[in-house]
């Protein structure tokens, strides 16, 4: 099998695009050429220039394309909806003036279900009010992405209130196909204590976009011991190189190759921005795995040197 392979912003520990410590976007761009990928998301909006013409000239030097962009947001809150309508438009315009056809759609992490984060049995759900408060929230984006010709597809991520296997299938069944796909990510599939590989196969129907990770069995068992918070857990090391962790990827290829998906792969890694220094030799690390994994071809795309 061979897929394009983007990374992204968080990978550098960009989470907000206002952080202090994060990187420059000139770096971050800078090292996603020297690790040689051909796409990265857009990370959180305003991190990356928002005026297409700049963005695509610095896009175009680096040999990049941008695969995705996204909203991460608190999605069952009432108060915020208008502003994330608000930036969905915004987004949405500048994904279809630089050529991007995918907006993915996470609620955000909280401070109640981050602590739960992989502790199913624990983590309190939404009610039912503000559960149909967030599907809302997700039609409304959905629909002003479609205007855009831009498809809305759903992450599940842990410390949000879409994590687990119970609430994608409630999220599943409350959206339509039409509106929404899903974003699986091998990584949080793991960290909500599902199996990646037998996930991809079951939600096939409803993948349109995969990104990759891979979780430091130890220090995952730790977190979740200790409840110590995802971000925490994040910069205590928790996610990891791919092929140094728990993430079984023989079975993800496997299951990739069953269900026959061609599209992006974005390979992910989430750190304190402060360590952002460890960011390029372990970008380097997973996709020379991917390389020897038969994921991805060593010349892969129409920009790399």
């Amino acid at each position: 099998m061979s897929n394009l392979i983007a990374c992204a912003p968080c990978c550098w520990g960009v989470e907000s695009a206002d952080n202090s410590y994060n990187p420059s976007w000139m770096d971050v761009l800078s090292e996603a050429k020297q690790a040689r990928f051909v796409g990265t998301e857009l990370g959180p909006y305003g991190y990356l220039p928002r005026e297409a013409d700049t963005l695509n000239t610095a896009l175009h030097l680096k040999g990049l394309e941008v695969c995705a962009g996204t909203i991460f947001e608190p999605l069952s809150d009432a108060n915020k909806q208008a502003d994330i309508l608000e930036k969905t438009e915004q987004l949405c315009t500048l994904l279809q003036q630089i050529g991007t056809e995918r907006l993915v759609v996470i609620d955000c992490v909280n401070d109640i279900r981050s602590h739960f984060a992989g502790v199913s049995d624990e983590a309190p759900r939404l009610d039912d009010a503000r559960w149909t408060q967030m599907m809302e929230t997700i039609r409304k984006i959905s629909n002003i992405a479609s205007q855009y010709q831009i498809r809305a597809v759903v992450h599940p991520h842990a410390g949000g209130y879409i994590e687990y296997q119970d609430e994608i299938e409630r999220m599943l069944a409350d959206l339509s196909h039409e509106e929404v796909g899903l974003c699986l990510d091998t990584g949080h599939l793991y960290y909500a204590g599902m199996d990646p590989a037998t996930s991809l196969v079951r939600y096939a129907d409803r993948l349109d976009y995969v990104h990759f990770k891979d979780v430091d069995a130890a220090k995952y068992y730790q977190a979740v011991e200790k409840r110590v918070g995802f971000w925490q857990a994040c910069a205590d090391g928790v996610m990891c190189p791919l092929g140094e962790g728990a993430v079984d990827y023989g079975e993800v290829s496997k299951a990739l190759q069953e269900i026959g998906y061609k599209g992006w792969i974005a390979v992910e890694q989430e750190r304190d921005p402060r360590q952002a220094a460890t960011t390029l030799p372990d970008l380097k690390k997973s996709r020379k795995f991917l390389v020897d994994n038969g994921f991805v071809a060593s010349y892969s795309g129409k920009y790399e040197n």
